[in-house]
């Protein structure tokens, strides 16, 4: 696909351009993978009983620059397919608001100053998570898959499954079982709720020339590869629960939310309203996600407490 031809419109106001340069970084990504992050960082205190506010603040500070970085650098990247589709045509790039060289640089300042933060503040295995999963995201997912197969979603899930690593590694300094473990709940959660998506926005999609799963092979085998990720959550959750990490106030609640999640992709093969069934499965897998994070801060209170 031809890049289009670049077109900038001045913003009105000092508020419109500083609006652009928060937006650019997409905000809500960056804060539901520090929710992530943080609890990884609070699973490894609890667990090692052991907390260091300033490198939790370091934690939190690289790791959202790195993303913030990443999310800035897809925005720069995607400039030429973002106009197709109806919730990214207004981003500040697509629409002509931010020159592409600005975002550029703006992209690589916050990546750097990301990863220094980590390396020097934290640790230097933190650092190197956070580019793994930096250059998963924009160099194998934006710049690659996303225009190429429809493996995008799955190997792109990588870099969403890194920031809870990235916190139990800022206390542990080891990629120990129990981080192995955060990585696959949300590396396997990331599927079902992206390909609810892609359903859902199956036509812009297509209209965009992005090669989704929906796009590709259709709702049907769509369908089939939800209900594998969903199943797939539940002994992801069991080996969490057997490093210790976790206690029975997580598994029963998870395991609960881990069978509510398959039924409901199995619940898939016979709607016929396929609309409505992606709308419920990926507002599902939001609760989801927030709900199993909140679950292992509440984990860590209760065997804190008893």
């Amino acid at each position: 696909m031809e890049r289009s031809a670049e077109r900038y419109i001045t913003p009105h106001t000092l508020a419109d351009i500083w609006k652009d340069f928060i937006d650019i970084t997409k905000p809500g990504i960056n804060a539901s993978n520090l929710l992530a992050t943080f609890t990884g960082y609070l699973l490894a205190a609890g667990y090692t009983h052991s907390f260091g506010w300033m490198v939790f603040i370091y934690t939190m500070v690289g790791t959202a620059l790195v993303i913030a970085g990443g999310c800035t650098l897809n925005n720069f990247y995607d400039r030429d397919i973002d106009p197709h589709m109806e919730r990214t045509r207004i981003r500040a790039v697509a629409s002509g608001r931010m020159k592409p060289r600005t975002a550029l640089i703006y992209g690589i300042i916050l990546t750097v100053l990301g990863h220094l933060i980590l390396a020097f503040g934290v640790n230097i295995l933190a650092a190197v998570l956070g580019f793994i999963g930096f250059a998963v995201y924009v160099f194998i997912y934006t710049m690659w898959l996303k225009r190429t197969s429809t493996w995008n979603t799955v190997i792109g899930g990588v870099s969403g499954a890194v920031p809870p690593v990235i916190g139990w590694v800022a206390v542990t300094g080891s990629l120990d079982t129990a981080a192995w473990a955060l990585f696959f709940i949300l590396f396997l959660w990331q599927p079902p709720h992206f390909f609810a998506l892609a359903m859902r926005k199956s036509e812009e999609y297509r209209a965009a020339g992005i090669p989704m799963l929906p796009v590709v092979k259709g709702s049907s085998e769509t369908k089939k590869q939800i209900l594998i990720f969903t199943i797939l959550l539940i002994p992801a959750t069991i080996l969490l629960f057997a490093t210790n990490a976790v206690g029975w106030t997580f598994l029963i609640t998870a395991i609960i939310l881990d069978i509510i999640y398959g039924f409901l992709a199995i619940k898939g093969f016979s709607r016929q309203d396929e609309d409505a069934w992606s709308k419920q499965m990926f507002l599902y897998s939001l609760f989801y996600l927030t709900f199993i994070l909140f679950m292992m801060l509440v984990d860590v209170l209760v065997r804190q407490i008893f």
